[in-house]
């Protein structure tokens, strides 16, 4: 068995876990078609930067949370309706809505050609802020190894408690330190990223930079401030 994490662009990543690939957060806009995130300090449409050419071939499609850069109406349009399509359970509806006819929403452990999927707690920023931006997922796909997709989330309890529970070789973070003109970052930033990287001996891989308006921190920012993390270009695979 074999894994590995391919970023395409800002949160969508090819996830293969030996022979089954998994496409999580498809967003597949060109450049500036959506607009900017309101109340953000940086007033550029999205996405910033186009998306690399990239097979994004998959067997089924893991969606964190509905968002626009996780999801977005390209994406819709794109995906077979007939995919396998893991959610959250407060999501499922939408995607029924939109026509899709294989929504698996996820409560806690679901399996799919041999891998296991586990749905993991999230929280999208701080105090009131995170309640405001609705509930938000990370999912562990477990095989003959395990990798841990995030999601949108600052660190927490729950995700060193994820960090413990499970037996991981790679992690993968959204970092950028997205933020509102108002309070603190909603996605993970420099500290975050280095209290992930103190609690897990598995390799840990950022993702969700320099695509959206509101992620604010570099990915040179990112590198230099960091030990042992890798931060990968569009386009780029991480393999075990």
């Amino acid at each position: 068995m074999s894994l590995s994490a391919r970023l395409v662009r800002n949160a969508t990543v090819l996830v293969d876990v030996g022979d089954v690939t998994f496409l999580v957060d498809p967003m597949f806009s060109s450049p500036g078609e959506n607009p900017p995130v309101p109340n953000t300090p940086n007033d550029r449409r999205n996405p910033l930067v186009a998306m690399p050419k990239v097979d994004v071939s998959h067997d089924a499609v893991v969606v964190t949370h509905r968002h626009q850069d996780h999801w977005d109406e390209a994406a819709r349009e794109a995906v077979d309706t007939d995919v396998p399509l893991f959610c959250q359970p407060a999501d499922a509806d939408a995607f029924v809505e939109e026509g899709f006819t294989d929504v698996r929403p996820v409560d806690e452990v679901a399996t799919f050609a041999g891998v296991e999927i586990h749905r993991t707690p999230g929280r999208h920023g701080h105090e009131q802020l995170a309640e405001d931006m609705g509930p938000v997922s990370g999912f562990v796909f477990e095989g003959d190894e395990s990798v841990y997709v995030a999601g949108d989330t600052v660190w927490y309890d729950a995700v060193a408690e994820t960090l413990d529970r499970f037996d991981l070789d790679l992690v993968v973070l959204n970092g950028g330190a997205a933020r509102f003109v108002e309070g603190d970052p909603i996605t993970m930033g420099v500290e975050d990223v280095a209290a992930v990287r103190e609690a897990t001996t598995a390799e840990v891989t950022v993702v969700h930079m320099e695509a959206i308006n509101h992620c604010l921190l570099s990915r040179e920012e990112l590198r230099s401030s960091t030990e042992d993390v890798h931060v990968p270009e569009d386009g780029e695979r991480v393999t075990l």
